[in-house]
């Protein structure tokens, strides 16, 4: 088949697509928006995968699976464990990384989103987007004829949870049965940990100020589906009480570098330090997605201290980022 025969196949698959009857959640299924549109199988199926090409990978393994692929990391937001632990794991794939800001995308000069999914399909094997509103990603993922992955929205950030989930598996095995604890904003951490609750059925509570919760509709939905509570409470010492696994982030996330010193007041009790993590369970693990800002969210002491997997947990980043890559671009979910 020609070149020109190609991509009027392609054109006609993807009206096709745009115009069939099929629902918009299983379309989600072709790319990586939002936990929620998932089941448990399949993600855990993810994060096993990762684990073997992480213990490959320090064996000695060289990986090609994606030799010969490209992606499109197409951030408006800047980025630094993202964008090179995803670069990271196409490299030791054997593929190649195209990279784009804003500002040098016609994103930023005003293309339609449905033009810029369709010719990147054409270019390349996936779309990788960091930007600020899910719309974004949801627009992209209705004309793209490749997977569109959520490296970060506003809303869902769930590449970052599932890396999370992969380093609570190493260090405590089964996810069920732990007591997890978010404290702090009801960002899109903890909108995609609300998700992840509800699809592998552990327990989550949440500690967020007033005015400060996590989106009430994925809250409502995660409830509906979960087969355990999950809560969101005032007071963090009564979330912490005999938690597994605690996760912070900072208070003040991209684009609201404004509302930092009044945020500071208002967060000033839910900082996680030796007296707070005191009261979780023994053997508790602490969580971090970075960047940290030491003495607001969480203190050095508990940020360096035996508790923490943060590290670990950055490292995970990479190795989650290569199963996602390898499963969406190869069709072998």
């Amino acid at each position: 088949m020609n070149g020109r025969h190609t991509q009027r196949g392609l054109r006609f698959q993807a009206e096709m697509l745009h115009r069939s009857r099929i629902p918009w959640d299983s379309l989600m299924k072709n790319h990586l928006l939002a936990l929620g549109a998932f089941t448990r199988p399949e993600l855990q199926r993810l994060i096993d995968r990762a684990l073997t090409l992480k213990a490959e990978g320090k064996a000695g393994v060289r990986h090609q699976q994606l030799a010969g692929r490209k992606i499109c990391l197409l951030f408006e937001k800047p980025s630094t464990r993202t964008r090179v632990s995803f670069e990271a794991a196409m490299y030791g794939l054997g593929g190649q990384v195209i990279f784009m800001s804003a500002k040098e995308s016609q994103l930023g000069r005003g293309e339609p989103l449905k033009d810029t999914a369709r010719v990147l399909s054409r270019y390349v094997d996936a779309i990788v987007v960091r930007t600020f509103g899910q719309e974004v990603v949801e627009e992209l993922a209705r004309y793209a004829t490749v997977p569109v992955i959520n490296a970060l929205t506003d809303l869902h950030h769930p590449c970052q949870v599932l890396s999370d989930l992969m380093t609570v598996i190493e260090e405590k095995g089964e996810l069920s049965e732990l007591q997890t604890v978010w404290i702090g904003d009801g960002n899109n951490m903890a909108n995609s940990w609300i998700e992840a609750a509800s699809v592998f059925g552990f327990p989550l509570t949440l500690a967020c100020p007033a005015g400060f919760d996590p989106n009430g509709v994925i809250l409502e939905q995660a409830r509906a589906r979960s087969p355990r509570p999950i809560e969101v409470l005032r007071d963090p010492a009564a979330a912490i009480r005999g938690a597994d696994v605690i996760n912070v982030d900072v208070w003040a996330s991209m684009g609201q570098e404004a509302e930092q010193e009044k945020r500071l007041g208002l967060f000033k009790s839910y900082q996680l330090n030796s007296d707070l993590l005191a009261r979780a369970g023994k053997g508790a693990i602490v969580l971090h997605c970075l960047p940290a800002h030491r003495g607001e969210e969480i203190t050095e002491e508990v940020l360096e201290g035996p508790q923490s997997v943060v590290f670990d947990q950055a490292e995970n980043k990479m190795h989650i980022h290569a199963a996602i890559l390898e499963s969406f671009i190869t069709g072998a979910k």
